[in-house]
């Protein structure tokens, strides 16, 4: 392609809503543009980078024996209600209603339509398994859409979904799927962790995230530094000292001290003369509207998402002032588990070990000292409820847990039956038994992966592309198009290139060399051959990657081969 025939609108100045590095580079470089929030359209250089990601994407599903099939976007209320979710889904769910007042939604996900299908035309244990995938768009009316590709509304994802007679068989196909998504990451040329995850509001009993680590990522990924433990913060564990040999420790009276303004922990202790890890923080929160009390450790935060699922509520909230009051009868910041009446007490593992601690006296400017737990006040249950924190002992081994930041691009359930069994997906086993079918799900953010791809390869100029996910693998710059050899030479390296299946950019504009140095190294193409009348003098010309910092000069006959190596090269690593 001619650079002088595109579209690609550079941009040199940072456009001022752009916050990551990835949504600024692909503004900047012409990929895409902005039509509301979190909607883009994808211009030509950026559909070449999502038809690249589709691509391995489709291929990698196909070896693992998946299927490929196209769902509607807009599906009925019907088949959300059939679930259970038209009414828990939240206000992600963009619900809308047609000419006859009937209810539908943009489908973010798929799970009751692909149910319902499996349901409507399989019958035996014969047809099993089945795994059927789809490359589609997607719409999830996220509060606050930001970072561009990276938490959009309207996005393209690859989901699959995987149908089974047992546990067993579903489990190999997770781990089919597992393998098939190490591949497509591999392929890519990304560098990745595959994590242990939350389930969230998709369910099911395990799941795996695909992470793209990156600095800028706004996940958060514990991994040892020994073994290869690795979770997604939100489901991450670290070693419980509540396994060691309690501690014999007299219990002494306990004392109420005034501690006035002091409601932080960090004011708290100061103030008390003691480290953080000698106080337990009592938080009040509202699950699903009704009030339940959350003990952890001082020095520790924490993780809302493992409360949650040990609750096993839809909604969860830091309660608001009045509830606080209402709970403790203190205003925020003095709470505390003692005296509580009529609330669960919900405390972490830290807080089992503990005596003689210091909490809130449910009244204004007064904490408690010498606090234990059993004589002082009961709790629901102990559980894992911290944020995992660098330095962390690692759960399965004596190692120690490192924090990464990383970006979500993939995510594998274990569904078990939760669809089939709301929807009825049943099949006849060989017994003539009806039973629900077992599903897995499988998804993967085609757009983010591009965009998660420039968060890893970038630098001061621009994007540092992968060869896999480039949108030319080569790009022309002819320095004087003006001049009747520089353009020759030009087009027959053009054509060559092109014969032997190289995709090429040809920078043909009659523009300044500084201008198309720019462009070339902020649109990120992997490998430049600069032409110009120079190099035709000399008999070489210069070749640079764009990965490099040093350019290599290559015979002008040798030029075409020369790139047809670095590909392979690239080709040979994945």
């Amino acid at each position: 392609m001619k650079y002088s025939k595109s579209l690609i609108p550079t941009l040199r100045e940072t456009p001022s809503d752009a916050e990551v590095i990835s949504h600024q580079l692909m503004l900047r470089g012409g990929y895409i543009r902005k039509v509301a929030a979190g909607i883009y359209t994808y211009l030509p250089l950026g559909f070449k980078v999502l038809k690249k990601v589709e691509k391995i994407v489709r291929e990698e599903m196909e070896n693992a024996g998946a299927q490929e099939l196209l769902m509607p976007m807009v599906v009925t209320a019907e088949l959300w209600g059939k679930s259970g979710r038209w009414d828990l889904y939240g206000k992600e769910l963009l619900r809308l209603k047609d000419r006859h007042a009937r209810d539908f939604c943009l489908g973010p996900t798929h799970e009751e339509v692909i149910t319902e299908l499996m349901g409507t035309e399989i019958r035996s244990y014969r047809d099993l398994p089945m795994n059927l995938f789809q490359i589609q768009t997607k719409f999830r009316d996220e509060v606050r859409p930001r970072f561009g590709l990276m938490r959009g509304r309207e996005f393209v994802m690859k989901d699959a979904y995987s149908f089974h007679t047992t546990d067993e068989d579903a489990e190999r196909e997770y781990m089919n799927m597992f393998e098939a998504y190490k591949r497509i990451f591999e392929r890519c040329g990304l560098k990745f962790r595959a994590v242990e995850a939350d389930t969230g509001s998709i369910g099911g009993s395990f799941s795996h995230e695909f992470v793209v680590l990156a600095e800028s990522g706004e996940d958060a990924v514990a991994s040892c530094d020994t073994c290869d433990y690795a979770a997604n913060v939100e489901k991450a564990v670290a070693k419980s000292k509540r396994y060691l040999p309690p501690e014999e420790v007299t219990p002494q009276a306990i004392e109420k001290v005034s501690t006035p303004g002091k409601k932080a922990v960090d004011e708290v202790s100061a103030f008390m003369g003691v480290t953080e890890d000698k106080l337990a923080k009592t938080l009040i929160y509202l699950a699903d509207g009704n009030a339940v009390v959350a003990l952890i450790r001082g020095d520790h935060e924490l993780n809302e998402i493992k409360l949650k699922n040990i609750m096993g509520c839809s909604e969860l909230e830091l309660a608001d002032p009045e509830t606080v009051q209402k709970v403790t009868k203190a205003p925020s910041g003095f709470a505390g588990p003692v005296g509580l009446k009529d609330v669960e007490i919900y405390a972490d593992h830290a807080i089992e070990v503990m005596h003689n601690f210091i909490t809130g006296g449910n009244e204004k400017d007064v904490h408690l000292k010498n606090v234990n737990r059993d004589r002082d006040f009961s709790v629901t249950g102990f559980y894992d409820l911290k944020t995992v924190v660098t330095g962390d002992e690692c759960p399965r081994c004596e190692g120690k847990l490192e924090i990464h930041r990383g970006i979500e691009v993939g995510h594998i359930f274990k569904l078990g039956t939760k669809y089939s069994e709301a929807m009825g997906a049943t099949f006849l086993d060989a017994d003539g038994q009806e039973k629900p079918m077992i599903m897995g799900c499988y998804g993967i953010g085609v757009g983010r992966t591009a965009a998660a791809a420039i968060e890893q390869n970038n630098d001061d100029n621009g994007i540092v592309w992968p060869m896999p996910l480039a949108p030319y693998e080569v790009l022309i710059t002819t320095l004087n198009p003006k001049d009747d050899e520089v353009r020759e030479l030009s087009e027959s390296i053009y054509s060559s290139l092109r014969k032997k299946g190289v995709e090429v950019l040809w920078d043909d504009r009659d523009e300044r060399p500084g201008v198309k140095f720019k462009d070339a190294d902020l649109i990120g193409i992997p490998v430049r051959v600069t032409v110009g009348a120079r190099g035709i003098k000399e008999g070489k010309l210069e070749v640079k990657l764009r990965s490099e910092k040093d350019a290599r000069a290559v015979a002008t006959s040798e030029i075409a081969d020369a790139i047809e190596g670095i590909i392979k090269n690239w080709t040979d690593k994945l």
